[in-house]
């Protein structure tokens, strides 16, 4: 039954003969009834309606909102390839830088010649210790390799008497010829005399250029084979006495 039959109904409820046959007080009644309950009707409706768009724009916010992130995978390094490794460079030796003159043996090897002369050396705790006496060898266009170095040690290199003496401590080959045993001695020197095995040996003399008290000697290759060692020497003056 809907609202009209409602009032009908109550209409025929009412009905009496006569003038006053509507009741028109239970008439109004039912009215205000039916209205307050539209009014109710209404107000629910709109409520749906409300919860149903409250609903869509949650909805609606739901699948507005990212999703969230995941954790991303642990980056895998791969690792670069090594460029191949370069040769390492042979290290070249430096030249020699001789302090004064070169002083020429006479002996040779081919184009080369024996030659003898003094370089700078550094020795931390030695501080009066500042050359050596190098056996080289030079080349027919004037480069210089050096085959052996002989310093002292401790104490002074201009000391007077017998300096540290050189001694060839290689097997001789094609790539180095043997050395002949060399040294220096500071001092008026004339006569510098070797002995081995009760034989008496002379040395060969040259001045150094920088200090004419320093004496270079060494001994030839024939009469005192590279490498003997000495049982003793000795310097003498231009008088014959005994340094």
């Amino acid at each position: 039954m809907n609202e009209a039959d409602q009032l009908r109904q109550a209409m025929r409820a009412t009905e009496r003969t006569g003038p006053d046959a509507l009741d028109l007080t239970t008439i109004m009644r039912e009215g205000r009834r039916l209205r307050r309950r539209r009014r109710l009707a209404g107000t629910g409706a709109a409520a749906m309606l409300l919860a149903v768009v409250v609903g869509a724009t949650v909805a609606v916010r739901q699948a507005a909102l990212p999703e969230p992130e995941r954790p991303a995978a642990p980056a895998v390094t791969v690792p670069a390839a090594r460029p191949p490794a370069e040769p390492t460079p042979t290290p070249v030796e430096p030249r020699p830088v001789p302090i004064g003159g070169v002083v020429k043996s006479g002996i040779r090897y081919g184009s080369d010649e024996r030659v003898f002369y003094f370089v700078a050396v550094h020795l931390p705790h030695e501080p009066r210790v500042k050359i050596g006496l190098v056996a080289g060898r030079r080349a027919a266009d004037g480069t210089l390799t050096s085959d052996y170095l002989a310093n002292d040690v401790e104490g002074s290199d201009r000391r007077p008497g017998f300096h540290e003496i050189g001694y060839d401590p290689y097997v001789s080959g094609a790539d180095r010829p043997p050395m002949p045993t060399f040294g220096y001695f500071v001092g008026p020197a004339n006569r510098i005399i070797g002995t081995v095995d009760g034989r008496q040996v002379d040395a060969r003399l040259a001045r150094w250029s920088e200090d004419p008290r320093v004496v270079i000697f060494w001994f030839d290759p024939q009469r005192l084979a590279p490498g003997v060692r000495l049982d003793g020497i000795i310097a003498r003056d231009a008088q014959g006495r005994k340094l």
